[in-house]
């Protein structure tokens, strides 16, 4: 029989605990649970998106202001529970992101493995001008538009703990 997930939709209040299991198995360590406990605590949370399974969370990403450029979103973490990796759940997720960040005219950036997220819609080659604190190489960005634009990161403080 084959298995798939529901819809994604926002986190509701109560599953906190799980999105918490869900990204220390994902990530095997805590780091990214306490980052996302950091980014709620201190209100520049944006949004947080779980894909549900039988009342389980088997997906998530969260969405945080970015503290520069003003009105620009950060995507991290992004996690897929490792029994539904590989099956293209995550791919959706952000390719629907994406859509929304194009067709809302925010733009969003993401650290990470640069095929997967050009995959679902982010472009590296839009992100070559920024600056950041991390490597830009692995920054992509996704939002209205084609250009690249010259701008400095400045992330949530939260991260600055990690």
């Amino acid at each position: 029989m084959l298995q798939s997930p529901e819809f994604s939709r926002e986190m509701r209040r109560g599953e906190e605990a799980a999105v918490a299991d869900l990204l220390g198995l994902a990530f095997a360590g805590d780091a990214e649970a306490r980052l996302v406990a950091a980014l709620r605590k201190s209100g520049v949370m944006a949004g947080e998106v779980v894909l549900p399974y039988q009342g389980e969370v088997v997906g998530y990403y969260a969405l945080s202001q970015m503290r520069a450029p003003k009105g620009w979103l950060c995507l991290a973490p992004v996690a897929i529970h490792p029994d539904w990796q590989r099956r293209g759940h995550g791919r959706r997720m952000i390719g629907m992101l994406t859509e929304w960040a194009r067709l809302s005219g925010t733009r969003v950036v993401v650290l990470g493995q640069v095929p997967f997220y050009e995959r679902a819609g982010f472009s590296a080659a839009r992100a070559a001008r920024l600056t950041s604190p991390y490597p830009v190489e692995h920054t992509l960005l996704a939002g209205a538009g084609t250009d690249a634009p010259d701008a400095t990161l400045i992330y949530p403080a939260a991260f600055e703990r990690l």
